[in-house]
């Protein structure tokens, strides 16, 4: 398997050096010269800086379980370019992958700009979702909106704004309200429109769009947490542990942990109860089973390293970091951090939504990536946060989670700060386990 994927990196390889370039020439023109597949894909199209997996993994999950044949398309992805493409929660195969990727090579014309890696895929999952003919793709922005890869059908069933936070500057815009202009791009006219929570700048930005528009709109509130599951019978297998909410007039249980998860899991909500009014099938038990039975790898999620119990997630943004820690105080323990952090990412601002008196930390570096340099950050986590139990830097990732989690019986051990890493670690566990 491992060749395999191999070939698929060895394929996409050459497109790398074109790195990240945001526009849809390239895109429309790879699309039409292989037919225009994106027109016969019914989707809904998610944005947003944080919760756009988790709402892609529910809502994929509940039209599953409603019946539908069900394309998802995320990125990046944590351990294998398969993961991105799935159909039915059933990541793409190696053979499949490699099929349609050379078949979107071979259409690129010479004569044009060359498209980048993220196009090539996008064009490739357009083209496996026409070829099998799925009911309905739940489809994720890459990057922003407006100019993401993405972005290229005029008519999308429902188009999703989880969140708005300050990431991707550089790409996005230096404010909050520049970057909502650019999620705001998925919006069309007349087509409906699910907003989470956001920002008061944000939200003037999208209210006027939506407004501009004329997009039936939604504005999802967090789920209720309930303090008994309901008392009709549920047929929910593994559902019995799981915390019950409800929103929009559904109970349902809570797979994916966080507090941010109400929020997120009321937009995924919002969209099928959309959908529903458009005439799509998805009954409460439908719903029901669908958020029992989600699962989104690498966000807020128990594992083990070498027999030790870890959580892991990216919390590679500052609103992302907020909503773990968050989670972390439920723990009520100090917290043996294992960070690595790109060199791009807002340093000080996650230390601060993390780091508290008492925790341990160990930083590490983000293998074959742009990493953010250890000693610098020892010194910031040193000033944001004086009273930690102790700082330390190591050479690799293994060398910082046998420090972290030789302290698990006074701190709950902790791995995050990029997908990227968690990408790496979860290969380093398949590789335990091989």
């Amino acid at each position: 398997m491992t060749d395999s994927i191999s070939a698929i990196d060895n394929r996409l390889a050459p497109f790398h050096q074109f790195g990240v370039n945001l526009g849809l020439e390239r895109i429309q023109t790879l699309l039409t010269a292989l037919g225009s597949p994106h027109l016969s894909v019914p989707m809904i199209h998610v944005a947003g800086t944080n919760g756009k997996g988790s709402v892609c993994a529910y809502l994929a999950s509940i039209l599953r379980k409603a019946g539908y044949k069900v394309g998802r398309y995320t990125s990046p992805h944590l351990v294998d370019w398969n993961e991105r493409i799935c159909i039915n929660n059933d990541p793409i195969s190696t053979q499949n992958a490699l099929s349609v990727l050379d078949r979107v090579i071979a259409a690129i014309d010479p004569a044009t700009h060359t498209p980048t890696q993220f196009e090539i895929v996008t064009a490739a999952m357009w083209l496996y979702f026409a070829e099998a003919q799925v009911d309905i793709a739940v489809i994720e922005v890459g990057l922003g909106g407006r100019l993401d890869a993405t972005n290229v059908c005029d008519r999308p069933l429902a188009t999703v704004i989880t969140s708005i936070s300050y990431e991707h500057w550089q790409q996005l815009g230096d404010t909050i309200a520049k970057i909502a202009g650019e999620k705001a791009g998925i919006l069309k006219p007349g087509c409906p429109a699910i907003i989470g929570t956001l920002p008061p700048e944000a939200m003037s930005v999208i209210a006027t769009r939506v407004d501009t528009l004329n997009c039936p709109v939604t504005w999802v509130k967090p789920a209720v947490l309930l303090q008994l599951p309901p008392h009709e019978p549920k047929a929910l297998p593994g559902s019995d542990f799981l915390p019950w909410v409800e929103s929009a007039g559904v109970s349902y249980p809570l797979a994916l942990l966080g507090e941010i998860q109400l929020t997120n899991s009321a937009i995924a909500i919002a969209t099928i109860r959309v959908l529903c009014q458009m005439g799509w099938q998805i009954s409460d038990t439908a719903i029901g089973a669908g958020m029992a039975d989600t699962r989104w790898l690498g966000r807020i999620q128990w594992t083990s390293w070498q027999g030790q119990k870890l959580l892991i997630d990216g919390a590679h943004n500052t609103a992302a970091a907020i909503a773990l820690r968050q989670y972390v105080d439920t723990l009520a323990m100090p917290i043996s951090w294992t960070i690595g952090m790109l060199a791009t990412k807002a340093h000080r601002e996650i230390f601060q939504a993390l780091l508290r008196p008492g925790d341990r930390l160990d930083l590490v570096p983000v293998p074959d990536h742009s990493s953010a340099d250890l000693d610098l950050l020892a010194d910031l986590a040193r000033s944001v946060c004086p009273q930690m139990a102790s700082i330390e830097t190591h050479s690799d990732l293994q060398a910082g989670l046998a420090a972290a989690t030789s302290t698990i019986q006074t701190h709950r051990s902790v791995l995050c700060g990029s997908l990227y890493l968690l990408g790496y670690f979860l290969k380093l566990k398949q590789s335990e386990n091989l």
